[in-house]
């Protein structure tokens, strides 16, 4: 088993980040075959959560992950808190014709509106469009804010938004503004902090479930956490990783029962610099399993 120490910079800030950092671990197989595992979770992550994405990195390094359903999935492309004309740029990147726009994190609501009508006007009528605020908003705020980012989506002739991600913190506000909204609802931290999605499940909390191998233990805890979700569609995310990370996502998404929401996987474009030697983009909007040549 080897250790390989890494940083990797973002070419854009996303939320709070500019860089990030951890450890790569290479185990090689009874045939001769590296595996490569990511441990790199945020700072803020307590002992209890850092375990989960150890155990998600061991798996990786393993090769323990199971067959996959199909060959590629859809990807969304990432639109990070930027001006509409680098909006336009990051929406289109890719071949992607649905893009999920960060929106609140300290942007106003005129900005994020304008962002959110640069990407649809980019998309055109085809294109569909996500925000994600992070939990960033309260109740009354959630409620007065969906509606108008609910029209500026339609400005390109989109139906709307798909859906608004995590858009207040709590369980509990989520169910009230699952009744109170008429833009369908995602849990990402709901599901991802807990590591499981019983509590979101039990208040009838959200329309789509989003998925993220590594702080949810690995790729075959998450497919557990599908199971259970019943009939609800599911997106699978990065959580920001490497290219190495990335596998993970990749590999829970492929093997999902169900095809899945096109996933938040093309975070690669916002990377400057990454662990392998030519960094895992889509292509023509999809992405599937590669090979990568590790550099790190």
């Amino acid at each position: 088993m080897e250790f390989r120490p890494f940083t990797v910079e973002l070419s854009t800030r996303f939320r709070a980040t500019t860089r990030r950092s951890g450890v790569l671990i290479r185990m090689r197989d009874e045939d001769g075959v590296d595996h490569w595992g990511e441990y790199s979770p945020f700072p803020d992550y307590d002992a209890e959560r850092a375990s989960r994405w150890w155990r998600g990195a061991m798996e990786a390094a393993r090769g323990d992950w199971p067959s996959p359903q199909r060959d590629t999935v859809a990807v969304n492309a990432i639109v990070p808190l930027v001006d509409p004309d680098r909006a336009r740029d990051f929406a289109t990147r890719n071949g992607c014709t649905t893009a999920k726009v960060k929106v609140g994190g300290g942007s106003d609501l005129a900005a994020d509106i304008a962002r959110v009508e640069a990407v649809a006007d980019a998309l055109g009528p085809a294109g569909a469009i996500r925000v994600d605020v992070n939990g960033g908003w309260d109740l009354d705020e959630a409620a007065r804010c969906l509606p108008l980012l609910d029209r500026a989506a339609r400005a390109g002739g989109a139906h709307g938004l798909q859906y608004a991600e995590q858009p207040v913190e709590s369980v509990e506000d989520l169910a009230i503004l699952r009744r109170r909204a008429d833009v369908p609802l995602a849990a990402d931290e709901s599901v991802r902090i807990p590591g499981s999605a019983d509590a979101v499940l039990k208040a009838h909390a959200a329309d789509v479930i989003i998925l993220k191998a590594h702080p949810l233990g690995g790729v075959r805890r998450a497919l557990e956490i599908a199971d259970s979700v019943g009939d609800l569609p599911i997106t699978v995310s990065s959580a920001m990783e490497s290219s190495v990370g990335l596998a993970a996502g990749v590999a829970l998404a492929l093997a999902l029962p169900r095809e899945p929401l096109a996933c938040g996987l093309g975070t690669g474009a916002l990377l400057a610099t990454d662990t392998v030697a030519h960094t895992w983009l889509p292509s023509h909007g999809r992405i599937g399993l590669t090979r990568l040549e590790v550099t790190a």
